[in-house]
């Protein structure tokens, strides 16, 4: 039990997983603050979001029991019911098919700012007290909880401190915890565009030498002439390439990105700026220290290649959530260091599996050498026409 006046949690970050994680402990009935630098923008329906997010079921059953997953479709949540990834080398592709899998969707294609909007719109009314804007300052750990200083001069005391305070986390620091970057000397481009021909609520991926392309469906609303064809895509390119189709005339943009879906999609015309953002792997040494625990992005950044960063955040989340529930199922110390350590083992060997695998791929397919060209479009095809390898291959992107 907590002492008089102390709080259970603190929750360092107010992004998607920062928030679902204060608002899920809160629903638990743990004392929860939630400290963040500046409160969001709230989401607006004529100015979307560059940053989309290939929402996994799971994660979409976690909202929900936050009473915060119907408000996400009820605002702009596109479905999507196919995925189609092949290889510029050659070689048959793979398809996911809703149908194939017993499935209405295989996921929707969610804004990041329409996500932490509704996720904020809930946290009052869970109780959780919010301190914004405002920013750790300082940490003191003692052996049964933490002492926080706010650079507004004020201190919390809580038994647990977590920070989900992005990948450059003061939190993370002040807590002495590691976490070496591995750069890729490579930039992820994301932009909207409109496609010639229709989507299909499809995602569609095809990987290049210089690396994956994608194209992520995006929804409109009704009688919105791009209707069917709006898409969010990500290209990941080679640093000085990425630096020189960011610079290019719009249609110059847009011819390469036709040239490098093979003319699936048809043309392309571009509906927004363009943005780069750098990639890395990032990996924490540990997940907890003390009574410190870290979660999304401050534990891990992995490639974008799956588009699972935020899945992966949740997933930390849920497995925070269980372990609570089932402590309390026990009667016995949710927040014991014995329990909390187990919960980081778990979640890091998971998440570094999932991040040495997603550089594994783009490593093997981000190459023009002979060999690698002529055997990775066989592995897909060979993957596409085993449906048990397809469907253990979907199950797992989606935590189902």
């Amino acid at each position: 039990m907590s002492r008089r006046g102390q709080l259970d949690v603190v929750v360092a970050g107010g992004g998607v997983v920062g928030a679902a994680a204060a608002l899920v402990l809160a629903r638990e009935g743990l004392q929860v603050a939630l400290v963040e630098a500046r409160r969001p923008a709230p989401w607006r329906r004529d100015d979307p979001d560059l940053r989309v997010y290939a929402f996994a079921p799971d994660n979409a059953a976690l909202l929900d029991g936050l009473d915060a997953w119907a408000p996400v479709l009820a605002a702009r949540a596109q479905p999507y019911r196919g995925m189609r990834v092949w290889d510029a080398g050659g070689g048959d592709p793979l398809v996911f098919e809703a149908d194939a899998l017993g499935q209405r969707q295989l996921g929707w294609i969610v804004e990041n700012g329409l996500l932490v909007d509704v996720l904020w719109q809930r946290l009052a009314a869970a109780g959780v007290r919010l301190h914004c804007p405002a920013r750790i300052a300082s940490l003191q750990q003692e052996e049964g909880g933490v002492r926080v200083g706010l650079d507004d001069g004020s201190t919390l005391e809580a038994r647990l401190a977590i920070a989900a305070d992005g990948g450059a986390s003061a939190l993370r620091e002040m807590a002495g915890i590691a976490a070496p970057r591995h750069a890729y000397g490579q930039q992820g481009v994301v932009a909207f565009v409109a496609s010639e021909h229709a989507h299909q609520a499809t995602c569609w991926q095809r990987f290049l030498p210089t690396g994956p392309v994608a194209f992520l469906p995006f929804a409109t609303d009704d009688g919105d002439p791009r209707a069917g064809r709006l898409g969010s895509i990500v290209c990941t390119l080679p640093d000085a390439e990425a630096t020189r189709l960011i610079d290019a005339a719009p249609e110059v943009f847009a011819r390469a990105l036709a040239q490098a879906f093979g003319g699936e999609l048809g043309g392309f015309a571009l509906q927004s700026p363009r943005v780069g953002f750098p990639l890395l792997r990032q990996l924490a040494d540990d997940y907890v220290a003390g009574r410190v625990l870290l979660l999304g992005d401050a534990a891990h950044r992995v490639h974008p290649l799956a588009g699972q960063g935020v899945n992966l955040g949740l997933r930390d989340v849920a497995a925070l959530q269980a372990l609570v529930r089932q402590a309390r199922a026990n009667a016995s110390d949710w927040a014991s260091p014995a329990r909390l350590a187990r919960w980081a083992r778990t979640r890091k060997s998971e998440n570094a599996v999932n991040a040495h695998a997603f550089e594994a791929i783009n490593r093997a397919y981000s190459n023009d050498a002979l060999l690698p060209t002529l055997l990775r479009g066989h592995a897909l095809s060979i993957a596409g026409k085993l449906p048990p390898l397809a469907r253990a291959l979907w199950r797992h992107a989606a935590g189902v």
